[in-house]
């Protein structure tokens, strides 16, 4: 029992222990959900283990035109050198219209989680791998559970 709880606190003291994260980061978050694909990607770190996450993304076919704005709040903690993984809730808003039916449009908004991991280079270069699983609130559009993948590159300043 002793040694249960000595390597309780070895851990959980191993996974608290965080790298501190850039102050911000811009770039392109790629990936699929729902029809949308690339995101404009901005991180502002809220301090040595949590940032926000603001991501606009659109999508423009022949079938619907839509945008949306997702926000996350993350928390970071470092695996090992650059390597860190990271977990996070938030929400966000859209619109869309059809391109088929004028009367067909609307706004609706959604409730998002994420983890994922990432890798912070020497240089000001972070790349990272998440999922993010989003549920909408509109019927005619995105009314459902929703999985997104997606690669981020971001430029970190």
């Amino acid at each position: 029992m002793k040694k249960l709880v000595i390597l309780s606190f070895l851990f959980f003291g191993y996974v608290t222990t965080a790298q501190e994260i850039s102050d911000n980061a811009i770039g392109l978050r790629i990936g699929g959900n729902n029809g949308f694909g690339t995101e404009i990607s901005y991180q502002r770190a809220l301090g040595n283990t949590n940032r926000l996450e603001l991501d606009l993304g659109w999508k423009d076919s022949d079938e619907y035109d839509a945008y949306k704005l997702t926000g996350l709040y993350q928390w970071v903690w470092n695996i090992d050198g650059g390597f860190n993984w990271f977990a996070g809730a938030g929400g966000g808003l859209g619109t869309w219209n059809s391109n088929q039916n004028e009367t067909n449009d609307g706004f609706y908004g959604f409730f998002a989680g994420d983890i994922g991991i990432e890798y912070n280079f020497d240089f000001p270069l972070l790349v990272s791998l998440d999922f993010r699983p989003e549920i909408g609130f509109e019927k005619g559009f995105n009314n459902d559970l929703d999985f997104d993948l997606a690669l981020g590159v971001r430029y970190q300043f």
